[in-house]
């Protein structure tokens, strides 16, 4: 009987192994397909210095890196117009904005300052409808104030804009560790996911919502297309947007060029907040898809974590043998794919062989949490949220 139970463990962690390794193979594959008919570019030759661009970014102070990440966009893009959309309260914000501006004369800077809010409107699609009517430039861009985007990555976005016949572009995320503990497992969940999510099933399926971090727009195609006002009163503004246009028979693009995310992540608290509100947005992208869909995604997406944690638990399980085996092999393809895709997609290896395993540990337990606690921080807010349309502050 006891042989029989040890052959069982050994099959079920085999099983377990060729399945995890199916299921991020096709994901792989998928992305590899996209990268190499259209891989990002890296070199200077191909950048632009966003003329005729007009950059718009919602900006909310309480970062410490917030300086930091926009000096860098007015020095990777000189010619962009840069609209800052500014909070009356957000002092922190306004001096941060006032000082750059002082700092960088020879830049075209628009700073709009705006009031609060009103209760169950989104602060961010809120500033970008009050602006939306100022911009004069043939295309629009925004941008969140915690990413940063070269020079080479706008002539893409705005390239494939032009080409493809796309009414929006949006632009593959990856992660800027410094280091600190929640953002290393910050930045290993979305340098893990990013290139297997966003281009993994688009050889099958057209994108189903955008990377709200980056996206561009024909300025007047977007106004054609009702602008944001149809989405004040969605807490996803991404996924808003992306629903709105698909309503409307608009074409999204999901992009390879990389756009560079950096938070300060100090704590594991704030990391658990960020990824709290990360997963409730994807439960409610997941909600109101059709019911293939959300089996579709469940098992690409939602599954493998937890095939890692069962494939892990039975290698421990005494006697040590092939199950330990089988986690080993698993472990190490897994490394070796990860850090494959990452490099094709941004030129660098972000690969942290611990942190990212637990990243990918972590996924179920962060989903759950979504799941049972509808009550999530937005920097320094905090919503109640029911559904993408009924959210209340506190």
């Amino acid at each position: 009987m006891g042989s029989l139970s040890l052959d069982a463990v050994a099959l079920a962690s085999l099983g377990l192994a060729v399945l995890y390794l199916l299921l991020v193979g096709v994901k792989a594959a998928g992305a590899l397909r996209i990268l190499g008919q259209r891989p990002p570019r890296q070199q200077a030759a191909d950048a632009c210095d966003g003329r005729g661009v007009a950059i718009l970014q919602p900006i909310l102070g309480g970062d410490p890196l917030l300086a930091q990440v926009l000096r860098h966009n007015l020095q990777a893009l000189p010619g962009a117009h840069f609209h800052w959309l500014l909070d009356e309260a957000d002092g922190t914000g306004r001096a941060a904005a006032d000082a750059l501006c002082a700092a960088h004369p020879g830049h075209q800077i628009t700073c709009l300052v705006y009031p609060g809010a009103p209760e169950g409107t989104n602060p961010k699609t809120f500033k970008l409808d009050a602006v939306l009517a100022q911009v004069r430039e043939p295309m629009l861009l925004v941008l969140d104030d915690d990413a940063r985007l070269s020079a080479a990555a706008l002539a893409q976005l705005v390239d494939e804009l032009e080409t493809t016949g796309a009414d929006l572009v949006t632009a593959l995320p990856c992660y800027r560790d410094d280091g600190a503990p929640g953002a290393r497992l910050m930045a290993q969940f979305v340098n893990n996911n990013a290139v297997l999510t966003y281009l993994g099933l688009l050889p099958w399926l057209p994108p189903l919502s955008i990377n709200g971090m980056c996206y561009a727009l024909r300025s007047e195609r977007l106004r054609a297309l009702g602008g944001f006002s149809p989405l004040l009163r969605m807490l996803a503004d991404d996924l808003a947007l992306a629903r709105a246009l698909r309503r409307q028979g608009a074409r999204l693009f999901q992009s390879t060029a990389p756009v560079e995310v950096q938070t300060h992540v100090p704590t594991l608290q704030r990391y658990r907040q960020q990824m709290h509100r990360w997963m409730l947005f994807a439960v409610l992208l997941l909600r109101d898809e059709s019911p293939r869909l959300r089996l579709l995604i469940g098992v690409l997406h939602g599954l493998p974590p937890l095939l890692l944690w069962a494939l892990l638990v039975l290698a421990v399980l005494p006697p040590i043998g092939l199950p330990a085996v089988a986690a080993v092999l698993v472990l190490l393809l897994r490394t070796g794919l990860l850090r494959h895709l990452q490099h094709r997609a941004t030129g660098e290896m972000r690969h942290r062989a611990l942190a990212s395993l637990l990243a990918e540990l972590l996924q179920p337990l962060h989903l759950l949490h979504a799941l049972c606690l509808r009550r999530i921080r937005w920097r320094t807010r905090l919503y109640q949220v029911r559904a993408n349309d009924d959210f209340r502050g506190g």
